[in-house]
């Protein structure tokens, strides 16, 4: 129906997409998918479907699900980026092994994106952001600077930056995966990411 040159659509369905950043609202969508299932399940017409919207307006911002996988993986990325930070704010080595279990806790409560991130973003620590510090590898190279001090060589760094990424990361795949069973997951986080496994050289 028409109220002063105002068209109404009664057909669009409840909790459509209506105005604003549609790029984000695809975003948002697809990780909420990513939460029922796995990244290979998403669809881009089913993601259209729910926010309300054709799929030709996707496409205009993503031309195929490869490039929604992407962006999905670095908003993922970012994501875990903020949750490490907040996770280290004591600082130190204490606030290091917090980073650590913030990440491995990241990947049991989002599976589907964890697997995501680490599949569909360049083989790098340090992923293009356009913030660098939403980057959990601009944070653990940090970090593993300050904590090794100005005498740590290049090598030293490098080694304590491989060192606590394998082991909190070999600890996500491992739970993940079954091979270590998860039944009193936060206990084993913790006494597997203590100050003293994180070593820095």
């Amino acid at each position: 129906m028409t109220s002063k040159g105002n068209t109404v659509n009664i057909n669009t369905p409840k909790g459509a997409y209506h105005h604003g950043d549609l790029r984000s609202a695809l975003i948002e969508t697809g990780l909420k998918r990513l939460e029922q299932g796995s990244a290979e399940s998403l669809s881009l017409r089913d993601i259209a479907r729910e926010i309300g919207v054709s799929a030709t307006a996707i496409y205009r911002h993503f031309p195929d699900k490869d490039s929604l996988l992407a962006a999905l993986a670095a908003e993922g990325l970012a994501k875990l980026a903020r949750e490490q930070k907040a996770a280290g704010m004591a600082g130190g080595k204490q606030g290091f092994a917090e980073m650590g279990r913030a990440y491995v806790r990241f990947a049991m409560r989002h599976p589907a994106l964890f697997r995501l991130i680490y599949s569909s973003l360049p083989p790098t620590t340090d992923p293009a952001c356009q913030n660098p510090e939403e980057s959990p590898g601009w944070l653990l190279r940090q970090t593993v600077s300050d904590l090794a001090g100005p005498t740590a060589s290049d090598a030293q760094r490098r080694t304590g930056v491989l060192r606590a990424w394998a082991l909190v990361h070999g600890l996500a795949m491992l739970m993940l995966s079954g091979q270590i069973a998860a039944k009193d997951a936060d206990k084993l986080i913790d006494e597997v990411i203590s100050v003293d496994s994180l070593k820095l050289g």
